[in-house]
């Protein structure tokens, strides 16, 4: 389990136990939660995500407020992995593809066509990546 100061966390609700894993719900808040104009705008928005983690011999109850931890440098990895390696790809084949001559109209559209593989490499070896990613709970006391 995370621990230290080096953790994000987040609260949630455990959603759903089965055997040792535990189903969590976290609702992310846009920024406009604390605008006090957001009753008549249309842009705030928030979405429910859920996480899973293994913990055996736990305590937890459905229903249960928990916070959920997670390594600060894994969620760079996951920036690195999501945003970051991508636009480099992007990037790099764009500058080379336009070195080589192609048009920029070409070689723009085939720098955007390289995300296609990118991404479904990462959807691909998901589960692989996952098991990268510690996360724990905590009780909320």
């Amino acid at each position: 389990m995370p621990s230290g100061n080096n953790v994000v966390e987040h609260l949630g609700r455990v959603d759903a136990i089965t055997n040792n894993d535990i189903r969590v719900v976290i609702t992310s808040q846009s920024a406009c939660e604390s605008c006090h104009a957001r009753g008549a705008c249309l842009a705030s928005e928030s979405k429910e995500k859920f996480i899973v983690v293994t913990i055996p011999n736990h305590n937890f109850i459905v229903g249960e407020p928990v916070k959920v931890l997670l390594k600060e440098s894994l969620g760079f990895r996951a920036l690195f992995l999501g945003y970051v390696l991508p636009l480099l790809v992007v990037l790099t084949t764009l500058f080379t593809l336009s070195a080589a001559g192609m048009s920029e109209k070409d070689a723009g559209l085939l720098s955007l066509a390289v995300l296609a593989p990118y991404y479904l490499g990462l959807y691909i070896f998901r589960k692989k990546i996952a098991r990268k990613f510690e996360f724990g709970i905590e009780k909320i006391s």
